[in-house]
């Protein structure tokens, strides 16, 4: 069964049989290694299966970076010092624009609030957008109006990353790199590595088919043991996938 612990551990020690090296976002940027993967996590809600991901990642010596929203679904103080004490990188997944509805002058203010709420929990270098589907406003043209390089911060992974050099996955809609389901999170990218299920993906690494550098998107709450909550997350976001796809569609 896909989307679980299980499948997400199997595909970590796919990759660290891969002989890949793991870096944070951070790391990345600074001094990039030639055969490496960035394991990003969009933490929208469910903080506690973010924690489930980050023990999984160190017991096996790895780390990589999770972007805390400023909403009650995702902030959790603990849950947030947790992960950063496990040697994790922390970030901010920002949605100003949307939140405050396209008013630019209340967004910036709303990112240093936030901003400046996480730093005083974790040290924060990068940040990250939130894709806010169901808002018609796009919190990365906040950047139009200001510079995110103000405030200290490193990089944006959509501003940042060469996605002709990095493989950009994600399993937005509880699928893989599937745009049709993907308001936002999607990159322009001269990669066409076609990927469904997680075992296609286990099955790249193996046959060592995958690029030198990969960025990965997970969001944890939409993994989970087998159980009640996996099916009940299988049915809703194949619903919220059907909304999506006509949002799409409507924007044509």
């Amino acid at each position: 069964m896909d989307f679980t612990y299980k499948k997400y551990k199997d595909l970590l020690d796919a990759m660290v049989k891969s002989e890949y090296e793991f870096q944070t976002y951070s790391e990345f940027l600074k001094n990039p290694h030639e055969k490496c993967i960035i394991l990003r996590h969009d933490v929208d809600a469910k903080p506690y299966h973010s924690l489930v991901f980050a023990k999984i990642q160190a017991e096996l010596g790895i780390k990589g970076v999770y972007y805390f929203r400023a909403v009650s679904q995702s902030w959790n103080e603990f849950i947030i010092k947790e992960i950063s004490s496990l040697g994790h990188e922390i970030g901010y997944h920002y949605e100003n624009l949307s939140v405050k509805k396209g008013d630019f002058n209340a967004s910036i203010q709303d990112f240093e609030i936030n901003l400046t709420k996480l730093r005083s929990i974790a040290s924060v270098d990068t940040i990250c957008m939130h894709g806010s589907p169901m808002s018609k406003y796009d919190s990365r043209d906040l950047w139009n109006h200001y510079s995110y390089k103000d405030y200290n911060i490193n990089g944006e992974p959509y501003f940042d990353t060469d996605f002709n050099a990095v493989l950009y996955l994600t399993d937005t809609g509880r699928t893989w790199n599937n745009k049709k389901v993907s308001i936002r999170d999607k990159v322009e990218s001269s990669f066409d590595i076609q990927v469904t299920t997680t075992n296609e993906i286990i099955e790249l690494f193996t046959n060592d088919e995958m690029p030198q550098q990969v960025m990965f998107t997970f969001h944890p709450q939409r993994w989970n043991y087998v159980s009640i909550n996996w099916l009940s997350e299988l049915i809703i976001q194949n619903l919220k996938n059907v909304v999506k796809y006509f949002i799409l569609k409507n924007k044509k």
